[in-house]
């Protein structure tokens, strides 16, 4: 019997990595001499970089960077296996786990360091870029980015504009002649499932912009300084990202991406399961486990139960996913080609206590499911 283990992670406490291990002792307990394969994954964010470095024994780079308010910090990216593909995590620079709730400010923060990691990839040799937006704490539309690379972004008076979604106001001209050459020799892959434009009342900074700390004064404030910035590089550049879905994904860097890099977007969870041929490994597989943290009816919206679920299905294998909440709207996701849904928690406890009893809730969980799906099979046969 083959197995294929592929999972997100159950965010705060167990990477997709440890995840998929704790779940192959589950289903080895329950089902000794399987075959198993586990794919760690991700679906764009937190987790991308390491799914793809791991599967494809790659390697770690560490870098010196801005932080989302302009402090030196040590960030990582990774290069695939390949050694020319860099996975580049925004969250690793310009990541809201990176400032305390305080500090959150989106008119002050900025992508300046997602920049950085961009030019010490290219210094490595990369010219095969996959970018994760996720878990940013920035609204400046890609600008600090932008000026890492070698764009000038000037005020009025020719001077370059500050840090932050703030100073987008302020800007006058853009002047892309100083931007790395060796941009235009690479080629970028954004890992992005939202389709939120850039502006308005389903852009970036209506959407995104509490989360990152924006008052309701603030929303407006940052709307209408990426709208006036949208103009201006329509106006330069030629192309409107105003409305362009996928635009507002990350404070709008994903628009501030498309409109100067060459880039394109994908589904975060497609490009991932690409990359790590997880459909050659569920073709001929009886059966697919995988699982996050919490699963609900946002779950079918880009996340990886779905995502692995849907290939599952184009294959006729059965699907069970492990998670550990089961929230409102979980059986809409029987209708994208999940089977069934187990909660790992087995008794009353605290959020705290399930976090960290995460390994052995679930691999009892596993050892249950396959234990469960096993006697669904002979039964089947039985009654055959």
């Amino acid at each position: 019997m083959r197995i294929v283990i592929a999972p997100d992670s159950f965010k705060g406490s167990l990477s997709a990595r440890e995840a998929g291990r704790a779940i192959e002792r589950g289903v080895q307990r329950g089902l000794p001499g399987c075959e198993v394969i586990v794919l760690p994954m991700a679906d764009g964010g937190e987790g991308t970089m390491e799914a793809l470095v791991e599967a494809t024994q790659g390697s770690y780079i560490e870098s010196v960077v801005m932080d989302p308010l302009g402090r030196e910090i040590q960030a990582s990216f990774g290069i695939m296996g390949d050694r020319k593909t860099a996975v580049i995590e925004l969250a690793e620079s310009s990541g809201l786990y990176r400032i305390t709730e305080k500090e959150r400010n989106p008119l002050r923060t900025t992508t300046y360091g997602f920049g950085q990691l961009i030019l010490a990839a290219l210094d490595r040799g990369c010219r095969q870029f996959i970018l994760g937006l996720g878990g940013s704490a920035t609204n400046d539309g890609g600008a600090g980015m932008l000026q890492a690379l070698g764009v000038e972004l000037l005020d009025g008076t020719g001077q370059p504009i500050g840090s932050g979604g703030g100073e987008l106001s302020r800007l006058a001209d853009i002047r892309v002649g100083g931007m790395d050459r060796r941009i235009r020799e690479s080629r970028f892959l954004v890992a992005c499932d939202v389709d939120h434009p850039l502006v308005g009342r389903a852009g970036a900074s209506a959407v995104f912009g509490p989360q990152k700390g924006a008052t309701p004064a603030m929303v407006e404030q940052l709307d209408g300084n990426l709208r006036h910035y949208a103009d201006l590089i329509e106006r330069t550049q030629g192309i409107a990202i105003h409305q362009m879905a996928g635009a507002g994904a990350a404070g709008g860097l994903c628009g501030g991406i498309l409109a100067f890099l060459p880039a394109q977007v994908e589904a975060g969870v497609e490009l991932v399961s690409r990359r790590l041929g997880l459909e050659e490994a569920i073709r001929g597989a009886d059966l697919v486990i995988t699982g996050e943290g919490r699963v609900d009816a946002q779950t079918r919206h880009g996340k990886v139960p779905c995502g692995v679920a849907r290939l599952a299905r184009r294959h006729g294998v059965p699907a069970i996913v492990l998670a550990g909440t089961v929230g409102d709207g979980a059986e809409t996701l029987y209708a994208e080609g999940i089977d069934a849904i187990f909660s790992i928690v087995n008794r009353p406890m605290t959020l705290q206590e399930a976090m960290a009893c995460a390994i052995p809730l679930l691999e009892q969980a596993a050892e249950q499911a396959i234990r469960l799906f096993e006697t669904g099979r002979h039964a089947g046969g039985r009654c055959g």
